[in-house]
């Protein structure tokens, strides 16, 4: 994959790693705001977020601007070294908007509208809400193009808003005509044969709003495209305005990992930067590995590009029910570990925790005790040593292993109506995940539409819906000499929600070397008992199909009940490749072998032979990060001299990891 600085910007370069994050100075009198910078500079912060939520203090009447502030904020950063990402806050309207125009306030699915006094709160398809935006934004841009501190524009913040009212309607009916043409052909795809939902004139069609029963499945398929879609033209909107005025300076959006509302494969190509927010759950055994997935997938949707860590946390956050605290060390790991996996840049919100509003309990760079505190002190720290790390900008993460993940799959798939609600697309990609996670063998995520050609695996954990184009793809990597591993319940819909017929998985059933007939949920208190073809045993739940071979191999069958003695696991020689099919859930540890037999096929193998419970292992460019997540001191086996790049020191055989400590180790040359 493509590899690079943050877009066309000098700034890492100039600057190896980014450190910083959300600054909210209009929270706080000006005479803070120099103690603010001082301490950043002493923290070797070099990058800040400002303005994401201050349209109203930029704009606090309709057409009358107050920039004086934010030019003394630009000026006092731009003195102390600190480059500004500078937002476009088109995310929270002015009470004013509401007020004036109450047409761009949200409506929900219940017919109810939505108010102002939070955030998020306008409709995607405003007209007026989308012509009050592209004001704001153009008058900053004229501001903003040629301050020095100028180095990111970041617009809009964590995009997922849903509106359902009737000028969203009338927006909806205006991308289905373009979609389809005309009625003959959306009753066709949309099936309304079924319940008497024929629609025989344009005006009856609306958004899905709540119903008796159950909605229309491609109607709320095609309602989920249109919304990711209204968000993605109102971010080309302000981003074209950007571009128009400052060509060189990268535009991004914060994304929010493996998020439901907004297809991100369409909006990563339309921005220079992909960044992500990402707040990990203390006490989650779970989270190291979700993780890094979620890092993968930023890196995926840059296209293998570095990318930036908008938004993380110190400590705790204010929005779950019961906000677990950070213990010391753990907010400076997940830092390292998405350096690790591709970041160039490590932002916090925020910089200050705020006194007053809704997150005046969430956890900040500088809390609410002040910078004499352990917290601040370790924030000083990671800032420091960051700099040790700024050889690692830029570099690629290496993988031969990818994952696919597709957004309109994920939406058919979470339809209700199926046999099952318990499989789940994002479960099933952890699921798989996990045991590359394991063995320290890193992976990329990517579309269905991907060239898969530089891989050697290639993993569809569920892929319910698949249009033929990708189907014949996937067949004809197997083919040509890639391993293909995929979940169940996959190539069951076409791109309209329409369940292919025949034996399933239909548009793969060739490459696979078997079909399908029945779909068998199996209740969850009650595992099924399977074993392999060496006779070890393992446990399957929730799901099981009736699977027969039609030239793979069975390498895993049922044991017992209706399916015993038919196949769960298939593997099959397809062409110069293999492709494998998997017809349950197996437990952690069976999916754990069967990842590594896929493995064995394709001849891949982790950066160590052997990694000990609980250590995660990373190669970034030359780089093997090394990160402990466990409770207990570990020791490492390393097989080549290295020097640690945090702390100065050699490795030497091996390296010792305390509770959440990081190695980043760079090969020593010999003779050198």
């Amino acid at each position: 994959m493509e590899t690079g600085k943050l877009g066309t910007h000098p700034l890492t370069e100039e600057r190896g790693l980014l450190f910083g994050g959300d600054y909210n100075p209009e929270q706080w009198p000006e005479e803070v705001w120099r103690q603010d910078a001082e301490l950043m500079r002493a923290a070797g912060v070099n990058l800040v977020t400002v303005g994401v939520f201050s349209w109203a203090r930029l704009e606090p009447e309709p057409g009358r601007h107050d920039f004086g502030w934010l030019d003394r904020v630009l000026d006092l950063m731009g003195e102390h070294g600190i480059a500004v990402d500078l937002a476009i806050p088109t995310a929270s309207p002015p009470p004013w908007l509401g007020h004036r125009w109450p047409e761009t306030l949200p409506v929900d699915e219940d017919g109810h509208r939505l108010w102002y006094g939070s955030r998020n709160q306008f409709c995607p398809s405003s007209a007026r809400y989308r012509e009050r935006s592209q004001l704001i934004t153009t008058a900053l841009a004229e501001r903003y193009a040629a301050h020095p501190a100028l180095a990111i524009w970041h617009v809009g913040n964590e995009y997922g808003e849903v509106c359902h009212c009737d000028e969203s309607a009338a927006a909806f009916r205006a991308w289905l005509r373009e979609r389809y043409g005309d009625l003959a052909t959306l009753n066709e795809s949309w099936g309304t044969t079924f319940w008497s939902q024929g629609y025989g004139d344009w005006a009856e069609v609306v958004p899905p709003r709540r119903a008796p029963y159950l909605i229309n499945p491609t109607q709320r398929l095609d309602w989920r495209r249109f919304c990711s879609g209204e968000l993605l033209g109102h971010f080309r909107e302000q981003r074209d305005v950007l571009r128009a005025h400052t060509p060189d300076v990268p535009v991004t959006t914060n994304f929010m990992g493996f998020f439901n509302r907004v297809d991100y494969w369409s909006f990563a190509g339309e921005q220079d930067v992909v960044s992500n927010d990402c707040y990990p759950e203390p006490g989650n055994p779970r989270t190291p590995a979700l993780t890094a997935l979620t890092h993968d997938l930023m890196r995926g949707l840059g296209g293998g590009r570095p990318w930036v860590l908008m938004e993380q946390a110190t400590s705790a956050v204010n929005w779950r029910p019961h906000n677990l605290p950070k213990p010391p060390g753990q907010f400076r790991l997940e830092s390292l570990q998405a350096v690790a996996r591709g970041a160039d840049g490590l932002c916090y919100f925020q910089w200050r925790a705020s006194r007053f509003g809704s997150e005046r309990f969430h956890a900040a760079m500088v809390p609410h005790a002040g910078p004499d505190t352990r917290l601040h002190a370790a924030v000083r720290e990671h800032g420091r040593e960051l700099r040790r790390l700024a050889s690692v900008a830029g570099t690629p993460v290496p993988a031969r292993v990818a994952m696919v993940f597709d957004w309109e799959s994920w939406w058919a798939l979470e339809e209700r109506g199926r046999p099952s609600d318990r499989l789940n697309a994002t479960e099933q990609m952890l699921a798989y995940y996990v045991p590359f996670f394991e063995r320290g063998v890193s992976v990329d995520v990517v579309p269905p539409s991907a060239d898969l050609s530089a891989y050697a695996l290639v993993v569809a954990p569920n892929l319910f819906l698949v249009g033929d184009r990708d189907a014949a793809a996937l067949t004809a990597y197997a083919h040509g000499g890639g391993v293909l591993v995929v979940g169940p319940f996959s190539g069951v819909v076409d791109p309209n929600g329409h369940v292919r017929t025949g034996r399933f998985p239909v548009p793969l059933r060739e490459v696979l070397g078997a079909s399908g007939e029945e779909w068998l949920p199996v209740a969850a208190e009650q595992p099924v008992r399977c074993r392999w073809d060496d006779g070890a045993g393992f446990a399957a739940s929730t799901w099981t199909e009736l699977l027969r071979a039609e030239g793979a191999e069975t390498v895993a069958e049922f044991a017992e009940g209706d399916l015993e003695g038919r196949p769960a696991v298939v593997r099959h020689r397809a062409g110069n490749g293999v492709a494998w099919y998997v017809g349950t859930m197996p437990e952690p540890a069976a999916l754990g072998t069967l990842i590594g037999r896929a493995l064995d096929d394709a001849g891949v193998t982790g950066p160590l032979p052997e990694l000990p419970p609980d250590v995660e292992a990373v190669r970034r460019g030359e780089v093997l990060f090394l990160l402990n997540h466990g409770a207990d001191t570990v020791r490492v086996p390393v097989p080549e001299p290295a020097t640690d790049l945090l702390t100065g020191s050699p490795a030497r055989g091996h390296v010792t990891l305390t509770p959440r400590a990081v190695a980043a180790l760079r090969p020593e040359v010999s003779g050198g």
